[in-house]
């Protein structure tokens, strides 16, 4: 069926299927760029509504595939890189220089130098049609969102009110001096007419970028610290780095259980003995991280079943959130991701998610634990367009200021 929808995309120059009046906005549509197919497809929930042709990045200057978003956006733009080339109607995904823009040359085949070339009428029309923020998601062969079901996904909740309503409070005796005056209850509001209806707004929040991943040292280090000086040993402030406190408390906690103090610092052995020291249990291998309109939020430990198989790498997007009714409508696709050696080495993983039918979202966070503070937080700030990443190659170097969660993702080698 994809192979069917990407050969007729092929045929389509640049078609609009549906007005750019969206529901709901334009940063929650959903770009999808083949460098398979050259070509490009928008969708607003599970409709299509927009199909072009492009040109990718040609050889020695391939566009990166991976999971992106609108950065910035300019009516004309002229590259940094290449001779002040003209890149009117830019849509930037990432500081380091790749782009949607218009282009009068737009062939069948890769041609650019890494961004994404888009018909000169088509590209007015899909900047139109965009938010910052908008997902564009960027592979080899074509995909498409599915609708995924699944119990570790979030639904939105109603944030209670302040104080609790007279029904619902515990009455407690107490005993009144009949010598002082009636007492009289305030009541800050007139008492609605029998048969009254209220309707309550909400404020709509922008949408969040949340990021699941596995922990890299920084987030082992930070807790490490912080449990250290729980349990006596002055690490310093909590900050993920290595220095004169740091390693003073790891190697005085070190003899104080018997451990070897001299090669690597944080060591598997260490962190076990520290959270069974601390009463946490055993350290946890994931990490959740929340963005929201470019700027991070809060962070926090998963729990991550079957380390040492890949999670694969999934974009999950809610395409409709009904807050009244605390429901929301999930979209998601896999990703072909191959983790290099070094990666999959430094990670303790054993089993690549190569195989993208077997390991794909539902699999994935089958093995996924949240702490239930965490997703209260989360649901009572989601909103359409509230987007999941899962990823075991963590935050690379295109993720920092003034961006949501950006995934690179690569080919596996050909047999």
């Amino acid at each position: 069926m994809i192979k069917s929808l990407a050969a007729s995309l092929g045929l389509l120059s640049a078609t609009i299927l549906a007005t750019p009046a969206l529901a709901g906005g334009g940063d929650s549509l959903q770009i999808f760029v083949s460098k398979a197919e050259q070509s490009l497809t928008v969708y607003d929930g599970d409709q299509v509504i927009a199909t072009s042709k492009v040109s990718t990045g040609k050889p020695g200057h391939t566009t990166p595939s991976g999971i992106f978003s609108i950065l910035e956006k300019r009516k004309y733009h002229e590259s940094n890189l290449y001779s002040n080339a003209p890149m009117p109607w830019m849509q930037r995904l990432t500081w380091s220089g790749i782009a949607l823009h218009e282009s009068s040359s737009v062939p069948n085949y890769p041609a650019s130098h890494g961004c994404i070339r888009i018909p000169r009428a088509f590209a007015k029309q899909l900047y139109g049609m965009t938010e910052r923020g908008a997902h564009v998601i960027i592979t080899d062969n074509p995909v498409a969102p599915v609708l995924l079901e699944h119990a570790t996904l979030f639904s939105p909740r109603l944030q209670q009110p302040e104080g609790q309503l007279l029904s619902d409070a515990e009455l407690r005796p107490s005993a009144i001096d009949s010598s002082l005056q009636p007492v009289e209850v305030a009541m800050a509001d007139v008492l609605p007419k029998a048969g009254a209806t209220a309707k309550v707004e909400l404020k709509e929040e922008p949408p969040l970028r949340i990021l699941i991943t596995r922990r890299d040292q920084r987030e082992t280090l930070i807790d490490a610290q912080a449990l250290l000086g729980e349990l006596g040993f002055d690490a310093g402030i909590p900050d993920g780095l290595i220095g004169k406190m740091t390693v003073a408390a790891v190697n005085g906690f070190k003899r104080w259980k018997g451990l070897d103090t001299r090669g690597e610092l944080i060591t598997a052995e260490f962190l076990g003995a520290l959270y069974q020291s601390a009463g946490k249990g055993e350290p946890p291998l994931g990490q959740i991280m929340v963005r929201q309109k470019f700027k991070p939020l809060f962070e926090a430990p998963v729990t991550i079943d079957d380390p040492h198989i890949a999670l694969g790498t999934h974009f999950i997007e809610a395409v409709d959130v009904d807050r009244y009714g605390e429901k929301a409508t999930w979209r998601a696709v896999t990703l072909e991701n191959h983790l290099s050696k070094t990666t999959v080495k430094r990670l303790g993983i054993t089993t690549q998610a190569d195989d993208t039918a077997i390991y794909n979202a539902a699999a994935a966070l089958d093995r996924i634990t949240i702490p239930e503070d965490i997703r209260q937080r989360i649901e009572m700030l989601m909103s359409k367009g509230t987007s999941l990443t899962i990823s075991d190659s963590g935050i690379g170097p295109e993720t920092g200021r003034g961006t949501d969660f950006i995934t690179i993702t690569r080919r596996a080698p050909k047999s």
